[in-house]
């Protein structure tokens, strides 16, 4: 399969949001639980074959802010299943050259993810494969509030002038920072919503959606994205005839 892909057209930065687990769960009459287990095991897969094809970076939407108001005994076992795969899959981070990174309001998870969540990206901090970011307690209404009031503080005290509020200075104050622009977002399980996952970040983002169930994604579903988005015209704003 990847013999088809183009080496050259490869996305630089890949986001997921990786939904279905629920649905998964029901249609096997198992506790939703069961469809966020699952589901842990196309991470390895995706990240894994990400990392093949060459994309730098890939970004999951694990968690939502609005995740929050789900029943406290769900949000408790994908809080213990956050911790166990963070351990779990450290070694496979390490033998891919993979760097863990993180973006959210992460103060508010528990004391046991942070630390987890702490030490694995302190232990793959120089490695440069591949970034693997994971949107934990993250909304982008909240981040892109966050952001303003950052900047408002410093246009208050004088240290930013008003037109030097610019695109990278914005970007300088979001939760992604170090990462550049998303090129592919991708949605499983047949919604076609963004759920208020990197709206400033997927402004010129080729949005895919397919309607598999994330706990049977696979590699070839990956490969469909991409082959997907290859084809694809990327314009900018300009004409075919610019290009």
């Amino acid at each position: 399969m990847e013999k088809e892909l183009s080496k050259h057209k490869i996305p630089k930065h890949v986001a997921i949001i990786m939904d279905g687990n629920g649905r998964w769960a029901k249609k096997q009459g198992l506790l939703r639980v069961a469809g966020h287990e699952k589901g842990a095991k196309s991470v390895r897969e995706a990240v894994e074959y990400s990392a093949e094809l060459g994309i730098k970076n890939l970004t999951l939407f694990a968690f939502s802010t609005e995740n929050w108001n789900r029943p406290k005994f769900e949000v408790n076992q994908l809080m213990k299943l956050l911790v166990s795969s963070l351990k779990k899959e450290l070694p496979t981070l390490q033998k891919n050259n993979i760097r863990l990174n993180s973006v959210g309001n992460l103060n508010t998870l528990p004391d046991k993810a942070q630390i987890e969540l702490e030490e694995v990206i302190a232990k793959t901090c120089q490695n440069s494969q591949m970034t693997l970011t994971l949107a934990l307690s993250y909304g982008s209404r909240e981040e892109i509030k966050c952001m303003v009031q950052r900047i408002s503080e410093k246009v208050k005290k004088g240290s930013i002038q008003l037109n030097e509020i610019t695109d990278q200075l914005i970007n300088q104050h979001l939760y992604t920072f170090d990462l550049p622009d998303v090129d592919l977002l991708i949605r499983t399980s047949g919604e076609q919503r963004i759920s208020n996952f990197l709206l400033w970040q997927i402004a010129y983002a080729e949005l895919y959606f397919c309607d598999v169930l994330w706990p049977d994604f696979r590699r070839e579903h990956l490969f469909d994205a991409i082959y997907n988005y290859q084809k694809r015209e990327r314009r900018f704003g300009k004409t075919s005839e610019q290009l």
